[in-house]
């Protein structure tokens, strides 16, 4: 008889549906030598009979069994199906979801190949209910790339991080003398089945393949049991998992991975169930909290090192039962960025709250609570979000609501003597037509802490939604504070509403379609209202006109509203030029030779089109160079070229005549490109934050918003990338086809690669002219820092605000280092006299490379000129002291930060500057860390990038 090379175990319960697709995954395999092993853990529904019935349509490939009786969980079925499969190896599959088809193949060869007894792959998430496609890779920074190792300890993140056991393959002779099986009548069972392979395993290896995707249901009806945390059972089983995988740890005396276990832990395990916690009752709070701390007294202090303020500080607070404190930490955890704590401040220092801190046997709490590095109490007021929290929700029953709530104050900013008012508006999420209706608050008035306000909306006789178009509704207070204007949304703060009677509304589009307003509580905890029908009539209407929105007039009637709509904007000059450009300058010949260029917008002389224009120069190219500059008059550009101002009449004529566009950014969305004109896009940066359609503003936007911005990306003809990393995100972003991208590394770059090899070769750095044209001590290292672009809270523009002390910087470093500031070139900085010399601005330096390549180190943010300099293989700090605002706003972001970061990622000033004064350590410590850093992020910057598009489109050779 034929052993098979893997058997896979299917498990199944009340899933006959999804069963079929699950395993023709595997029988689609291109590893041919694979079987099915079916494990029915006693459904109610036709699943063991389709599992038969695969059965027979497979004789040889696929075996089903059923279970006596239902186990409850996933462990009895995978350990019965562990006991039947017949495979030199072993995978499990869950019956919702899929194998990547060459998963067997590649975790099998690799198991070949090592003679591991445990593969491991890359898992990926896919959104089912996200109509955008949305995938997320679980965890990939672990899987970037083929490692064997010896033993857990030399990758503990292993162990910590990618708990499932679905994405892994497992020697069964190794399953069987080891003993391993999954714990049974317990949830979160992968979490010690996982544990107890990685430490039992005597190799194991990590492929950078796609193996298998989890398909997620985020809306579903019925909630998987790891999103039911509402219930104080799943705790508790969550609880039990962990105290056990901790006894496993320290049986073999693994006390650096408990470390990084606990902290974990505290960054994601606790987080999941504190941040439901408003919205539960007393009873439950209570047993979570008994059992929390129990587990919590066995964390190693160290952990706290590694998790952010506030989860340090709901850990904390919790341990304490301090529920006034902790549920507003919650909430500010699940509301990135939002301050819902009034804070207190003691001798100088800004803590979240005024208890514990002055107790003096409680030697932690001034450090968990101090948060003076957030800097909330230097911020502008119109820069922070601050909490608004619902006191009161009152209805008449036929319309009106009555709201009442409380604006946190912090460190009483909002003086008594401000004069206060404020304005309740309704908000359409989807904003098409009418955007939003306002009513002034009855009363606003100053509460120390808090400011409180009382509000009247007569929605019935004041709200007239589109309907079905702009179904959800958020609520909002504007409150003005001494001509400061600042704009929260309001939070329920587990608020009961169930009782909340519907209001009623009048939809544009008659009642027939929807005449009532529910009230409801979003994901993170805030009042919107729902449009939907009450009356009979409205309810079969809804249905129907429901039904019919997908349908091909409902296509034409939304096309003809938002054209209707867009009719009444007034576009002035920009529309008539528009008009020409199209219907003038574009019926002129194109000019050969005619090359225009731009850099982030006309605003500099700069980046890769400055290369590339350079590089022409260089060879000799016979071409006519055009630049566009932005502003009154430009400065810096070459002399040579002919210099037009951006949306002139020259520009337009300019751009229509060219048989090249070359930019970084984005010429005018309006203007088509002619189809003798071949548009070369150096783009800016590899991405962190989400970029183009997969950005949630992009996709939240009207068809025909998406339609014009999808044609003008169209417009690219050759669209430049470093590393596949910018091949996953800024060209699926922007839905580029892979004949559009060229993997040549960007032009910008060639100089630093250059840098570095001259550096590696002499064993030397030369500094260059830059360095005595500012004035750089010869002895003092040079540290580059460059923030990302900043805007307040109306996305407004405005100076850069350090968010460090740059006395304190220059008092303590500033005999070792100097220190260059170069913002973003949408920001400015002015610095203090006292820091001249030690501290220096470069912001009007507009082309940042030679500043690289001066700079001994590299401080930022969230900048992508991380990805630039990791080519100078130079140390780097992360400065990310909003790293929870950045990170979890709306727009997010491709991959974790401080889980790639290729050097000390820093929370505080403090930190900062202690990182700073160990420069040395952090070079050795990260060096590896900063070669897969570059590996991963720019693998084609080969220093040749400006040569070879020059010689591609520009030369004889070339063309």
């Amino acid at each position: 008889m034929h052993v098979p090379d893997v058997s896979v175990v299917v498990i199944v319960y009340n899933d006959e549906e999804r069963l079929p697709t699950a395993v023709r995954s595997v029988l689609d395999q291109t590893l041919h030598g694979v079987e099915v092993v079916i494990v029915d853990d006693c459904s109610k529904d036709r699943s063991y009979a389709v599992a038969q019935e695969l059965e027979a349509a497979h004789p040889g490939r696929v075996r089903a069994f059923r279970l006596p009786e239902n186990s409850g969980g996933c462990g009895a079925p995978r350990n019965h199906g562990i006991r039947q499969a017949a495979g030199t190896y072993v995978m499990f599959l869950d019956s919702d979801d899929v194998l990547e088809r060459n998963a067997c193949r590649n975790m099998l060869d690799a198991a070949e190949r090592t003679g591991s007894d445990l593969v491991s792959g890359m898992c990926v998430r896919v959104h089912l209910d996200n109509r955008w496609g949305k995938t997320t890779e679980w965890y990939p920074w672990i899987y970037s790339r083929t490692r064997t190792l010896e033993s857990i300890t030399e990758f503990p993140d292993l162990l910590v991080y990618d708990t499932l056991s679905t994405n892994k393959c497992y020697r069964r002779s190794f399953l069987l003398e080891q003993g391993l099986e999954f714990p049974v009548g317990i949830h979160y069972e992968d979490l010690l089945f996982s544990a107890q392979a990685y430490v039992a395993a005597r190799r194991i290896t990590l492929i950078p393949n796609q193996v298998y995707r989890w398909n997620v249901v985020e809306k579903a009806a019925s909630k998987s049991i790891s999103n039911r945390r509402h219930e104080i059972a799943n705790f508790v089983h969550r609880m039990e998992i962990h105290r056990r995988v901790d006894e496993l740890l320290a049986s073999k005396g693994y006390t650096d991975i408990k470390t990084a276990k606990d902290a974990k832990f505290l960054k994601h395990d606790l987080v999941l169930h504190l941040r439901d916690l408003p919205l539960l009752g007393d009873a439950y709070r209570q047993e979570f909290a008994r059992l929390a701390n129990g587990y919590l007294a066995t964390i190693d202090p160290a952990a706290y090192e590694h998790v952010t303020y506030l989860q340090a500080i709901c850990a904390y607070l919790l341990g304490k039962e301090d529920w006034n404190n902790l549920l507003p930490a919650a909430d500010a955890m699940v509301n990135k960025g939002r301050l819902t704590s009034p804070l207190a401040e003691r001798d100088g220092r800004v803590y979240w709250c005024g208890d514990h801190i002055d107790d003096p046997a409680d030697t932690e709490a001034r450090r968990i609570l101090d948060v003076t590095g957030q800097g909330f109490h230097t911020t502008p007021l119109t820069g922070l979000t601050l909490g608004n929290r619902l006191t009161s929700y009152e209805d008449d029953g036929r319309g009106t609501v009555t709201l009442s709530g409380s604006i946190v104050n912090p460190l009483r900013r909002i003086g008594p003597d401000a004069k206060l008012s404020a304005v309740l508006e309704l908000r359409a999420r989807r904003q098409i037509g009418v955007r939003s209706f306002s009513f002034p608050a009855a009363t606003v008035r100053h509460a120390g802490d808090t400011i409180e306000w009382t509000a009247t909306a007569d929605v019935a006789g004041t709200v007239r939604p589109l309907g079905i178009v702009d179904a959800v509704w958020d609520v909002r207070l504007r409150l003005d504070a001494g001509g400061e204007r600042i704009v929260t949304r309001v939070s329920t703060a587990g608020l009961d509403l169930d009782a909340a009677a519907r209001l009623r509304v009048r939809p544009r589009l008659t009642r027939l379609v929807s005449d009532r307003f529910e009230p409801e509580v979003t994901k993170k905890g805030n009042l919107s209202y729902v449009l939907t029908a009450e009356g009979p009539a409205a309810v079969r209407t809804q249905a129907l006109i429901t039904g019919a929105m997908h349908g091909k007039a409902a296509g034409v009637v939304k096309r003809g509203l938002r054209k209707a709509l867009r009719a009444r904007r007034n576009l002035g000059s920009g529309e008539q030029k528009v008009r020409v450009y199209h219907e003038v300058f574009s019926k002129l010949p194109v000019k050969k030779g005619l090359v225009v260029f731009e850099s982030h917008m006309g605003k500099q002389y700069s980046d890769s089109p400055k290369a590339i224009y350079e590089e022409m120069v260089r060879q000799g190219v016979p071409f006519e160079a055009v630049w566009s500059y932005a502003g009154a008059k430009p400065t810096g550009f070459p002399k040579e070229a002919t210099l037009v101002k951006r949306w002139s009449w020259q520009y337009l004529r300019a751009l229509a005549q060219a048989e090249f566009w070359i930019d970084n950014q984005g010429f005018p969305l309006a203007l088509a490109k002619r189809e003798g004109t071949t548009y070369i896009q150096t783009w800016h940066g590899s991405a962190l934050k989400r970029m183009g359609f997969h950005e949630p503003r992009t996709k939240a936007q009207g068809r025909a918003a998406q339609d014009r911005f999808q044609a003008a990306v169209d417009r690219f003809d050759h669209f430049l990338v470093r590393s596949e990393h910018d091949v996953r995100t800024l060209a699926k972003g922007f839905r580029l086809r892979d004949e559009v991208l060229l993997r040549a590394g960007y032009p910008r770059n060639d100089a630093l690669v250059e840098a570095h090899r001259a550096e590696a070769q002499s064993g030397e750095r030369v500094r260059g002219p830059l360095a005595a044209e500012l004035g750089i001590d010869p002895d003092k290292r040079v540290l580059l820092y460059a923030p990302t672009f900043r805007a307040n809270a109306e996305g407004a523009v405005e100076g850069f605000a350090f968010p460090f002390d740059v006395e304190e910087f220059a008092d303590r470093l500033g005999d070792r280092f100097t220190l260059l500031v170069r913002t973003h070139y949408l920001n400015s900085v002015s610095l203090p006299p006292s820091v001249a010399g030690r501290v220096v601005d470069v912001s009007r330096h507009h082309d940042i490379t030679p500043l690289l390549a001066l700079a001994d180190g590299l401080i930022t943010d969230y900048s992508s000129v991380m990805f630039d300099y990791a080519v100078l293989d130079r140390p780097m700090l992360f400065f990310a002291y909003d790293y929870d605002s950045y990170a979890g706003d709306i727009r997010g972001t491709y991959f974790d930060l401080k889980e790639k970061a290729p050097g000390p990622v820093v929370a505080t000033a403090e930190e900062l500057f202690q990182a700073v004064a160990a420069f040395d350590e952090a070079d050795a410590k990260y060096a590896e860390a900063r070669q897969r850093f570059l590996t991963e992020f720019g693998e084609y910057d080969r220093g040749d990038a400006a040569r070879r598009i020059v010689e591609k489109f520009f030369t004889r050779s070339g063309k």
